[in-house]
């Protein structure tokens, strides 16, 4: 990286924006331009000299490619900063930028009106949809192996669906918390989850980007093929983290990486599966120690199932 191209790049006012985005959230390529308002081949070249200059970094999956901003090193990261502070010092810059985000939650909002709707849609055939991409039997097997003989403690079921996983673990946890953002999915699951004792399983409507719960409220926090749908999985795992105990465990059962482009439109997916290196990453900058994932290929898609340990957090007593 050097010093002259970085500057190079923060020349244009373009650019600056396009750094302050990504500052937030990762996007694709043709969501950056829909936000500035500009073709898709002149932001690409924007997007281009922030890349060479080490400002931001492409990721590709499947045919579209997002973008991110880079914070690993101390010029980046003072970058950030310093746009952050332009913005409250640049009455115009602050517009602009203002406009850009109110740009941005209208394609979040239609992002997640379009899962919601999908999720209320197959509310009833959801464990059906399950089983066209996997071995249900062969992956609850698998995970109950990688989780082990311990107690559970309080298991926190993010995206709970139809409550299989509830009822899965049921037996092995004090007390369960089947949070589901739909409420179609909700009535479902409590039609399955009615034969358990209702002081050992609650039903809770949120949002796994904010969840409704005290810091370290859980000895486990279980994904089931739910991570695939968040359109910022760091954030999602940094709210896994804040709720979990410390040495408590996080199980993430997904898809591995695929290039199934048809999953986007036919069921909202916002992530074609996951690399464990990418996971590995998002769990260790999360406060997790990933163990070695497992993985199960007898489906249609493989399946992996990443589990990982609480590191203690700064500034968080010892449980």
């Amino acid at each position: 990286m050097r010093t002259e191209s970085i500057f190079r790049a923060l020349s244009d006012p373009t650019r600056l924006r396009i750094l302050r985005i990504l500052g937030s959230m990762e996007l694709a390529v043709g969501e950056v331009a829909q936000i500035l308002g500009q073709s898709q081949p002149r932001v690409s070249r924007h997007i281009g000299i922030l890349c060479d200059a080490g400002l931001a970094e492409r990721r590709r999956e499947g045919s579209w490619i997002f973008l991110r901003a880079r914070a690993d090193g101390a010029l980046c990261s003072e970058v950030l900063k310093l746009l952050e502070a332009a913005e409250r010092a640049d009455a115009e810059f602050a517009g602009l930028c203002e406009d850009d985000r109110r740009k941005l939650a209208e394609i979040r909002a239609a992002r997640q009106e379009q899962a919601e709707q999908y999720f209320a849609d197959h509310a009833h055939d959801w464990d059906e949809l399950r089983r066209l991409h996997s071995s249900d039997a062969e992956v609850e097997t698998a995970l109950r192996g990688a989780l082990g003989d311990n107690r559970l403690g309080r298991l926190l079921d993010i995206g709970t669906g139809t409550g299989r996983m509830a009822e899965l673990f049921a037996e092995g946890a004090d007390h369960i918390v089947a949070l589901d953002k739909s409420l179609a999915m909700l009535r479902v699951a409590r039609a399955k989850l009615q034969h358990l004792p209702t002081e050992r399983v609650e039903l809770v409507q949120g949002d796994f980007a904010q969840l409704p719960f005290a810091p370290a409220s859980f000895d486990t926090v279980l994904f089931h093929q739910v991570l695939h749908f968040a359109q910022n999985p760091a954030t999602v795992l940094a709210e896994a983290a804040r709720v979990t105990r410390n040495g408590g465990r996080v199980a993430i059962v997904d898809f591995a990486a695929h290039q199934r482009e048809e999953l986007r439109e036919r069921h909202a997916h916002a992530r074609l599966g996951f690399s464990d290196e990418q996971m590995a990453g998002l769990l260790t900058d999360a406060g997790f120690d990933p163990e070695a994932p497992i993985a199960l290929a007898d489906g249609e898609l493989a399946v992996k199932i990443w589990v990982a340990q609480r590191r203690v957090a700064a500034g968080r007593k010892a449980s």
